[in-house]
């Protein structure tokens, strides 16, 4: 129970990031930002997947594994898991992007792809207490 109490607080936190930034986006307005380059990351080509806000699937990612972790059993550990590790694939994609093409960082990025790697830690911790 602990653990899933964890995932859940730790997919709030990368909910919140998610909404701030999908405000951001369809408000117009630049993040707030000490860093210096969160405006770039936002309005760069790799703010946005398909048309989709990035954002937007990060809220997404978080919500189903915050709906995963109200769930007990494998099934519900498997797909936070499967859910959590593709949302951190994703995040350190756009992390080389944000270093590599873009060449600015955005605090708020860099904040979701710490909490993408600890939920997603998380989750295949709990795929193996859930097995065993």
């Amino acid at each position: 129970m602990r653990l899933r109490a964890a995932i859940a607080g730790a997919a709030v936190v990368g909910g919140a990031i998610a909404a701030y930034l999908t405000v951001v986006h369809y408000a117009h307005i630049s993040p707030i930002c000490s860093t210096g380059g969160c405006e770039k990351v936002q309005r760069s080509s790799y703010a946005e997947a398909g048309g989709i806000p990035v954002a937007i699937l990060g809220l997404a990612a978080y919500a189903a594994v915050l709906a995963s972790a109200a769930l007990r059993g494998v099934p519900a550990a498997l797909t936070g898991a499967t859910v959590a590790l593709a949302g951190a694939a994703f995040s350190g994609y756009l992390l080389w992007a944000q270093l590599a093409r873009i060449h600015s960082v955005c605090q708020w990025c860099i904040g979701n792809d710490v909490v993408a790697a600890v939920v997603a830690v998380l989750c295949v911790a709990r795929v193996l207490t859930e097995a065993e």
